[in-house]
């Protein structure tokens, strides 16, 4: 995998590299200040960061420049129990693997982390995503395991052809010009979501209950309170044959 470092001190930022020298990674980009590096990395591409987080300087911290990339993020810093809260957010609110070792550490604790880390990273990395246009003129990459269920009504948020997007891990969000017959174009594909209304696709997986004789099925979506409830779903009559094989 290639890796990108970003350490403000230079004898750290060396001792960093030199501890990877062991590992099955590729250092494409070592950087003592954030501007550099976020230069760098547009042309480099890397797949893990290893970032400080308090750069000595004001242009940004390293969560800043965590939240900017959106990748894999294994922090190297002296401070990282301030940050753990923040840590917690990124990797709950951008589904991203991130981890961290306080300084100072020594080559086999550096070493044995990141090793715990990549095997983290490529475990997740193998299971499908999709990048998908979130309402605010943002995009971003998802678990497709993530997404629960996608409305089309506008009891549920959604109007003219934007869709709103219900996920197990964070709150819903709108899908910006989506069109229920181009879901395979975005990744996904008819064989993850079944279509019980033409209001409703639903990732099968999330599927807690099937109720036949009240035509509806139960899934649990993260809420605004930032807790599971459970929603029930109503199934059209011409599309309850295909839910006669899932458990009653």
């Amino acid at each position: 995998m290639k890796i990108a470092l970003l350490d403000d001190n230079p004898e750290q930022l060396e001792r960093n590299q030199r501890f990877l020298n062991a590992l099955p990674v590729e250092m494409v980009t070592a950087s003592l200040t954030a501007k550099t590096f976020l230069q760098e990395v547009k042309l480099s591409k890397p797949e893990i960061l290893i970032l400080d987080l308090n750069l000595g300087d004001s242009y940004m911290t390293g969560m800043e420049v965590a939240h900017e990339l959106k990748l894999p993020v294994l922090f190297a810093s002296s401070n990282t129990p301030e940050y753990v809260k923040e840590m917690e957010r990124l990797k709950r609110e951008e589904s991203l693997c991130v981890d961290h070792i306080t300084k100072p550490f020594t080559e086999q604790e550096f070493q044995k982390t990141l090793s715990r880390f990549l095997q983290e990273v490529t475990f997740f990395s193998n299971q499908s995503h999709v990048t998908l246009d979130l309402g605010k003129q943002k995009r971003i990459k998802l678990a497709v395991d993530s997404i629960v269920y996608l409305a089309a009504d506008k009891a549920s948020g959604s109007e003219s052809n934007n869709k709103q997007i219900y996920f197990s891990n964070r709150k819903s969000e709108s899908l910006i010009d989506f069109s229920f017959s181009k879901m395979e174009d975005k990744g996904l594909l008819k064989s993850h979501f079944v279509t019980i209304h033409k209001s409703f696709r639903v990732n099968v997986n999330h599927i807690k209950h099937y109720n036949k004789k009240e035509e509806h099925v139960e899934v649990e979506v993260f809420s605004v309170s930032g807790k599971l409830e459970t929603k029930k779903l109503p199934v059209s009559e011409n599309y309850q044959s295909v839910l006669k094989s899932l458990k009653k």
